[in-house]
């Protein structure tokens, strides 16, 4: 009997409370009535994750069924959030699990509140894995993730007397009931030690006197909308071979005796270690071998299981390779099918070729990995040879096509010249791929024109775009359920499947009635959004001002800056007694990587600038400025659905894409930006009137750059409101303490000639802005305008995009 997905979760819910009471029973050894909050959110979970295993076995006996091609997605990141609501939702149980809990007298909102956050992730990188991992599922494609399993997060952020504190994000320290263990299904990943004498012709290599590092997996359920399919994210935690040296134990050694077994343990023990020193380095290049060859070993095993020959690998598999952090999965494929497996090198790199494909998302040089080819020699001394053959061979190509062009050859060689040399892991991963591709329209013709001109040209067809989207389930469903509830009242649900049918509401927006919903159910986020900004910042935010929201992580190209120096203006224009057009509350949140200086000064200005602001009379009354502490997933369901001003204001040219401007104007919010990354795709979608852009356009911020003909100084003065400005910031105004702590903001815009353009676009930003909050003063025409982004960001949707990596690049249906 075929049943839809309400009606099977609804023949298990009656089985619901039995499954809590027993997890609770046998795991914690309590009675129901003496749990704490903390059993019961195990229990409930560790309830639902039963319906999710057995569907997960389900999907993967379909899969093997079909002999289907799969997609593996490499990923040092996976921005997961929380997993207990999102999966109830997905297999359409929330309510029914609500419900069946609330007669034992238990809370399930409170309970997936309590939920920490999973640490697998930083930005919008980890984030667009997560969405990716969702679409593969509820569009039914078998579609996994691989990565670490981290046991501390990024790290959690503090705010003291203005400055960003780094705290442990522990995340998983009292276990996670959304992993499951598979320790019968261990990797052995061989390090160091010393490669043979380099093989001629790129036959079999030998690697020897190495240590071996145990990879040991843990599988996290990702359900598809509608629960028919649950695929998994397989993360490894790295151990050794042997847990500990028993003679030096015995001999009283007891700290060496466990030497490398914590020194190995440290590969999975923190996300993106500092790299400012040469053991952080090393750290950070045995993360990305380890866990590439952890998901090469895994998916030729499981390929193997089925198929006699590996030539047919690119037929079944494909993998998708999310940024340059994965890029050694080119080296580790061709050692295992060389090696290990006889092929011959020219036919290994067919193959390797053929199954690889690799997603570019930054044009900033220093985004590019390379590494030193000392530390990969020593690290991983076989992969530098197989790397070295594949660029002699490749060079080789190179130069019969453009003979005696040396300065292409320097430019397109995997091999950085210097001293030392380096190794180009975006040139690696190009070369090693049958597919490139970008992550905006602009971004992917800028990688085409600008990034990887000569490799273009020498491979025009492997080059490709693919926009970002994101998922309607996690950035509409779960965060905004008010507006949800608002969207499927007036045109059914059929858009959580298919967002294009947002569309639909174009007609609905006619109607006053449906603006006045929609302005109330933005009210209520609000209201939400101001009591969790009170209990973190202490400052209090009116609900009824415009909430222009900056969430997203903290760089100089992404100009924060700009917003705070917009954000002192607007104070000093309130301390000289200027009315605004209407009150404002400039929300900011975002974590600085902890060796960035400049980006934790950029943090320390928003809090000093909060902080005076709140003291101000005068200034309070229509300008609020907050700076929300430890900015993560679960934060950011609470932000988005709040804001009414979206900033998408990155220098022209430098965002590949992002995916928070297409969450914040899914759900209502309106694009403050330059015509970069998706900025440009949102405005041709919403409409020029439903967008505010500003600022230089990316050709006339490259040209400015290349002839020099900029000038901060003049910047400065042709604008006496800037002007005034940069005086305030100049003294200790904003700071807690006397003297001239932003000097080095100063230095960066002046000395070092403002290379992301700040003080340039300050004008037009300002004028941008005034705009905005006299247009936000007629509530019902904003209201139509916010409409309006919900109904036309369809096409931003993670589902979309999925379909284009399977036909285009992944080609899952041939």
């Amino acid at each position: 009997m075929n049943l839809r997905p309400e009606e099977r979760v609804a023949l298990d819910a009656g089985d619901f409370a039995e499954a809590v009471r027993r997890y609770v029973h046998y795991g914690r050894g309590k009675r129901l009535e003496d749990t704490t909050q903390g059993d019961l959110l195990e229990a409930v979970s560790l309830a639902s994750r039963e319906w999710l295993v057995e569907r997960m076995l389900e999907s993967e006996r379909r899969t093997r069924e079909r002999d289907a091609k799969r997609v593996y997605y490499l990923s040092l990141e996976f921005l997961i959030g929380r997993s207990l609501e999102m999966s109830l939702r997905n297999l359409s149980g929330y309510d029914v699990v609500r419900r069946v809990l609330a007669a034992q007298e238990i809370d399930l909102d409170a309970l997936c509140a309590l939920e920490p956050d999973a640490g697998l992730g930083n930005g919008g990188l980890g984030r667009l894995a997560a969405c990716y991992l969702d679409s593969l599922a509820t569009l039914g494609l078998p579609g996994y993730g691989y990565g670490i399993n981290y046991e501390h997060g990024l790290f959690r952020q503090v705010i003291e007397n203005d400055e960003q504190h780094e705290r442990p994000d522990s995340w998983r320290q009292l276990g996670s009931p959304w992993l499951i263990p598979h320790p019968e299904h261990p990797v052995s990943v061989p390090v160091y030690g010393r490669a043979g004498r380099r093989p001629r012709g790129g036959g079999p290599g030998s690697w020897q006197d190495c240590r071996v590092i145990v990879g040991i997996p843990y599988d996290m359920p990702i359900a598809g909308y509608g629960g028919d399919t649950v695929n998994w994210l397989r993360l490894y935690s790295a151990t050794t071979a042997d847990e500990f040296d028993v003679a030096l134990f015995n001999q009283g050694d007891y700290l060496r005796a466990f030497e490398r077994k914590l020194a190995t343990e440290r590969i999975s023990k923190i996300l993106y270690p500092s790299g400012s020193t040469e053991s952080g380095q090393e750290l950070r290049l045995l993360q990305e071998y380890f866990f590439v060859a952890c998901a090469l070993r895994d998916i030729l095993r499981r390929f193997t299981d089925v198929h006699a020959s590996l030539e047919a690998l690119p037929d079944r598999v494909a993998i998708q390779m999310n940024d340059t952090h994965p890029a050694l999965a080119v080296a580790e494929l061709m050692r295992m099918l060389v090696d290990e497996h006889g092929l011959p090198f020219e036919r290994a790199f067919e193959i390797t070729r053929a199954t690889l494909s690799y997603t570019n998302h930054t044009l900033l040089p220093e985004a590019l990995e390379v590494w030193p080819r000392p530390l990969l020699a020593r690290v991983v001394p076989r992969h530098l040879q197989i790397i070295e053959e594949i660029n002699f061979r490749f060079l080789s190509d190179v130069e019969r096509r453009w003979p005696g062009d040396v300065d292409r050859l320097r430019r397109t060689s995997i091999i950085e010249e210097g001293h030392p040399k380096k190794v180009r892991m975006g040139n690696l991963a190009v070369v090693g791929s049958h597919s490139v591709n970008g992550v905006s329209r602009l971004h992917s013709e800028l990688v085409r024109t600008r990034l990887l001109p000569d490799l273009v040209e020498m491979w025009p067809e492997r080059f490709h775009n693919v926009t970002n989207g994101v998922t309607p389930r996690r950035w509409l469903l779960q965060a905004n359920p008010k507006l949800a509830d608002l969207i499927t009242r007036h045109i059914g649900d059929r858009w959580l499947r298919d967002l294009e049918r947002l569309r639909e509401l174009e007609t609905e927006l006619a109607g006053p009635g449906f603006r006045a919903d929609l302005r109330a159910v933005k009210r209520a986020n609000k209201v939400r959004l101001a009591e969790i900004v009170y209990a973190e910042t202490g400052i209090p935010l009116d609900p009824d001002a415009l909430f222009d929201v900056q969430v997203k992580r903290i760089h100089l190209y992404k100009r924060q800056l700009l917003a705070a120096l917009h954000a002192i203006h607007l104070f000093l224009r309130a301390q000289d007694g200027e009315s605004a057009p209407h009150p404002r509350a400039c929300i900011f949140a975002g974590k600085a990587a902890p060796e960035y200086f400049m980006a934790k000064l950029v943090i320390r200005l928003l809090c000093g600038i909060a902080r005076v602001v709140d003291a101000e009379p005068r200034a309070r009354e229509q300008l609020r400025v907050a700076f929300v502490p430890d900015y993560r997933v679960s934060l950011a369901e609470a932000i988005i659905p709040a804001a009414d001003l979206s900033e998408q204001i990155s220098t022209a040219g430098f965002e590949a894409s992002g995916t928070g401007n297409m969450k914040l104007a899914l759900n209502g919010a309106l694009t403050m930006g330059t015509l970069d990354g998706a900025n440009v795709e949102i405005r041709d979608a919403v409409g020029e009137e439903n967008i505010y852009i500003f600022g230089l356009r990316a050709e006339e911020v490259a040209s400015l750059r290349a002839n020099g003909a900029y000038d901060p100084h003049r910047a400065v003065a042709e604008s006496p409101a800037l002007a005034r400005v940069i005086e305030a910031l100049k003294g200790s105004l904003f700071a807690r303490a006397a003297g001239e702590p932003f000097g080095p903001l100063l230095h960066h815009l002046f000395d070092e000639r403002d290379p992301y353009f700040v003080l340039a676009d300050f004008d037009a930003y300002c004028a941008a802005q005034e705009r905005a909050a006299r247009d936000y003063a007629d509530a019902d025409a904003w209201s139509l305008r916010a409409g309006r982004n919900i109904a036309r960001t369809g096409w931003f949707s993670s589902d979309r995009a999925v379909r284009e990596y399977a036909d285009r690049i992944w080609r899952l249906g041939r």
